[in-house]
């Protein structure tokens, strides 16, 4: 069963209270004369305060006017101004406060012109105490309605505040999956892409140079159990679990030697500048750069030399690596180690360009600033 909202059933009971209280009057008022103004004003008033919620305006018009008409012309004295106080609140509480207040004052006014005729129907306390309540229900009508209005405001702020909180947390899930996906492609692929490389040069040597098949196989070995070790640490991430500290040296700089070693091929290195105080996060995505492009030549290029040029000046680290070998086709950048290459350097506020030399071969070229921006809040 359905509910009726508060606000009638208070209309209903104070319109019941109020004809009520006038059938009484009338009983006990047999020395006046009734009219037919005694029964259409308060069937007119009761009829305006039962709609003063879906029409607040025409209400405290309807409402206000009959009360007024009815203790200047209706025979008997019922406790109508009750009505007039519940229409002059909701009005304000709607917002019509302007509209209230002069409806009051006119109707406060009227009362003191016609009290002043010579015949008095109320003394002096009783006039102060009608224009007491006047303002008292024109007040707490405009209170009412600002604290309502505070109230959804601040539920709104706190929806907004909630709706921002959840924004963040889906941000920074996605930027963690993308630094998750990169670590697997410029780690464990570029690993997995060497063993590749080892396995077909152990495959090739098993038939003509078993030493070296031998040292191959040492490399597929020593990289396996990197790729291991740098797999678990990643799924720990995933599972947000504690995991020891990978004992695997963090790429750097410091051990380009060592990027250049693993890639497998033969590469010319060429080193200026001094890149002994690079702040940690521009070091790490420098030594990843490196590794992803050096892993391509070796993955696309065709051939097995590179060229890597690292220079510092200015307040950047400039980054090239170019080979020339015939398998570099593609012009844009579309696979997913130069994207992450593109990521790793826009994070830092720096640029990477990726494309075919006109020379023949592939160029990839990164500038990073040294003083990366902040993280805006």
């Amino acid at each position: 069963m359905r509910r009726l909202p508060a606000t009638t059933v208070v209309s209903f009971a104070m319109v019941v209270i109020v004809l009520a209280g006038t059938v009484v009057a009338s009983l006990l008022e047999q020395d006046r004369t009734p009219n037919v103004l005694d029964v259409v004003l308060p069937l007119v008033a009761a009829g305006g305060a039962l709609l003063r919620e879906r029409y607040p305006l025409a209400a405290l018009i309807t409402v206000v006017a009959a009360v007024d008409v009815y203790y200047r012309f209706a025979g008997y004295d019922g406790p109508l101004i009750v009505l007039s106080f519940l229409a002059l609140y909701t009005a304000a509480d709607k917002g019509h406060l302007v509209a209230a207040i002069a409806t009051g004052g006119v109707s406060v006014l009227a009362m003191a012109i016609g009290e002043t005729g010579g015949v008095r129907h109320v003394d002096d306390s009783m006039f102060l105490a009608i224009t007491g309540w006047v303002v008292a229900c024109i007040a707490f009508g405009g209170v009412t309605r600002n604290r309502r209005a505070y109230l959804q405001e601040a539920e709104r702020r706190a929806h907004d505040a909630e709706h921002t909180k959840e924004e963040e947390a889906r941000r920074r899930a996605s930027e963690e999956r993308l630094r998750i996906a990169r670590e697997l492609h410029d780690v464990i692929g570029h690993n997995i892409s060497m063993i590749n490389v080892q396995a077909a040069a152990a495959l090739h040597g098993l038939q003509r140079r078993p030493e070296k098949a031998e040292a191959a196989l040492r490399t597929i070995k020593d990289t396996s159990k990197e790729t291991l070790r740098e797999l678990r640490t990643t799924l720990g991430v995933l599972r947000q679990v504690d995991e020891d500290a990978p004992t695997a040296p963090t790429d750097s700089l410091a051990r380009i030697d060592a990027l250049v070693a693993a890639s497998g091929l033969r590469v010319t290195t060429e080193l200026s500048g001094s890149l002994d105080e690079v702040p940690v996060e521009v070091d790490l995505a420098a030594a990843r750069i490196i590794r992803e492009a050096l892993t391509n030549v070796s993955r696309h290029s065709g051939t097995a030399e590179a060229t890597l040029s690292v220079s510092s000046k200015s307040g950047h680290i400039v980054i090239q690596v170019e080979d020339d070998g015939p398998g570099a086709t593609y012009a844009e950048g579309s696979g997913y180690g130069v994207r992450g290459m593109r990521e790793r350097a826009a994070a830092l506020g720096g640029t990477l360009e990726a494309g075919p030399r006109p020379e023949g071969g592939f160029r990839v070229v990164a500038d990073l600033p040294l003083r990366p921006p902040a993280d805006p809040k």
